[in-house]
């Protein structure tokens, strides 16, 4: 019996492999405003996304992910997606935007770029909530 790869499987975008190799927004923000973490048991990646709001916009925005490139490169395009938009602005970025935005990613890659939507979802409604009390 042999076992192949379908290598079209696989196949990364240019954009993905830009933003994978030279990621934007990687890092912490001092004092964040909000912080989401989300993470997918079945894959092993982890991300976390900080930001930092003025006037009800992102006015910076960084992640912190521990995954495979298209987890990375999903993580960088949202941050870039983000920033400067209002608050319910980047509440509509939709998992398909991101991947939209990177040309694309392999099917078997897809929930990746569910990750970084989510956590960027996830950090504006830490934010939100922490308006609320107080």
């Amino acid at each position: 019996m042999e076992i192949g790869l379908d290598m079209e499987m696989f196949q990364y975008t240019d954009k993905v492999m830009e933003h994978f190799k030279d990621p934007h927004n990687v890092g912490q923000i001092e004092n964040p405003d909000g912080v989401g973490k989300v993470g997918n048991p079945v894959c092993g990646d982890l991300m976390e996304i900080q930001i930092r709001v003025k006037d009800d916009r992102l006015e910076d925005v960084k992640f912190r992910t521990f995954g495979c490139g298209a987890a990375v490169a999903t993580s960088s395009m949202v941050t870039d997606m983000a920033i400067g938009k209002t608050l319910d602005e980047a509440m509509k970025i939709t998992r398909a935007d991101v991947a939209d935005e990177l040309g694309g990613l392999p099917p078997v890659k897809m929930h990746c770029s569910n990750l970084a939507a989510d956590a960027l979802h996830a950090a504006i409604e830490d934010y939100r909530s922490k308006k609320k009390k107080g």
